[in-house]
């Protein structure tokens, strides 16, 4: 037998994790990429945070949705229909904070498409979610390649209201070419919701989850390091990257910054290939397992650590949409400067926001706006024994 975990333990714990994955994309959009005076050329905390972050948040929207329909079994439609509201809220969203210069590739359009991959699976249980997960994980980026090698080059853009006027490009950018499409990304979303239908209130889930994903995330690395460790294969991965001529090293350099949602078609080697944001096979394993080993930790921290108010600590984490929109927003005013000071400015800020916020047990006006229109949809609600 487990102890259980109180569930505002449970719930604290992925608040604490959704906190750290906006830091770490804040990290990502505010840090430069390349540091030459560092062994590889590479900034270490963008490297830390480069697609790990992101990947982090699509796992916990997985982990949310289940949280939220665990009674969806007894009001499918209703509960499917209040998430629709809520994907078409966000994607809205999204596409307004496109249409500003701030330098950012918005997430939440393609969040607001990915949410809609949960219709059809909100009433599945764990086994068969992570199941699908998995088969997902293997097969996307196999489809996704073939695919894409029949089409021109990826357009690059950030969705915005402007973008509904060519709608099948978005629409491929959305699902296919796009800085995160949702192909791939679907992949963390099941796994999340499998993980979210788990007893997470028992004590043992979060050792088992830290385990498990350092496991696979050391996995897909190892992978990785064996598919790139022959002159032949780096030569092909090399001619469809860049150039044949371009060294390794550069290569290698480029591959440790990140890709930009997808890697390149003209070779299956890729799929074996850990880059951040590249949507391989093993970026997919390798992502989704520092996700999960983050959440796992988050769980023992909470539990272990008694005495600490973590639903203040980690209050940021509670109103992540709110504070990610502010964050856009700065970077497109004059006030969006970047470096290693604009980070602890935005960090700071949206940690003390965020403690602020939960301390005085407010919600996000992002928050508030999203669930009162979702709650426009009555559904039966199952009631905790």
């Amino acid at each position: 037998m487990t102890e259980p975990l109180p569930g505002a333990a449970r719930i604290v714990a992925v608040d604490l994790a959704r906190m750290l994955a906006l830091l770490g994309m804040f990290a990502a959009h505010l840090l430069s990429p390349l540091d030459e005076t560092r062994p590889g050329g590479v900034d270490p905390v963008f490297e830390l945070v480069a697609g790990r972050s992101s990947a982090l948040f699509a796992v916990l929207a997985g982990v949310s949705i289940a949280l939220t329909t665990r009674s969806a079994r007894e009001d499918p439609g209703r509960h499917r229909l209040r998430l629709i509201v809520r994907a078409t809220l966000v994607a809205l969203l999204g596409l307004v904070l496109g249409l500003l210069n701030s330098g950012v590739a918005v997430i939440l359009t393609f969040y607001g498409v990915l949410f809609l991959c949960a219709l059809p699976v909100l009433t599945w249980r764990a086994r068969p979610l992570a199941l699908l997960a998995l088969a997902w994980g293997l097969a996307s980026p196999v489809l996704s390649l073939a695919v894409r090698d029949e089409l021109g080059p990826p357009a690059y853009v950030v969705p915005s209201l402007l973008s509904l006027t060519e709608p099948g490009v978005l629409l491929r950018e959305l699902l296919l070419t796009g800085y995160y499409p949702v192909l791939t990304w679907a992949t963390y979303l099941f796994a999340g919701m499998a993980i979210g239908r788990l007893d997470l209130r028992a004590r043992a889930w979060g050792p088992r989850l830290a385990l498990g994903g350092a496991f696979l995330a050391v996995l897909g690395l190892a992978v990785s390091a064996w598919v790139t460790r022959t002159d032949a294969v780096r030569s092909r991965l090399t001619e469809t990257l860049t150039s044949p001529t371009t060294p390794w090293a550069d290569v290698a350099r480029e591959l440790r910054t990140g890709l930009y949602g997808t890697h390149p078609t003209g070779s299956w080697w890729w799929l074996g290939v850990w880059s951040p944001h590249s949507g391989s096979i093993v970026d997919l394993a390798h992502t989704t397992g520092t996700a999960m080993l983050v959440l796992g930790l988050a769980l023992v921290v909470v539990r272990g650590v008694r005495g600490v108010p973590w639903s203040v600590v980690a209050g940021a984490g509670a109103m992540t949409l709110t504070l990610y929109v502010t964050h856009v927003v700065v970077l497109a005013s004059a006030l969006g400067v970047r470096g290693g000071l604009a980070l602890v400015v935005h960090s700071t800020a949206a940690v003390g926001i965020g403690a602020l916020f939960a301390a005085g047990r407010v919600k996000g006006p992002m928050e508030s706006g999203v669930t009162s229109a979702t709650r426009l949809v009555p559904v039966r609600e199952r009631r905790e024994p």
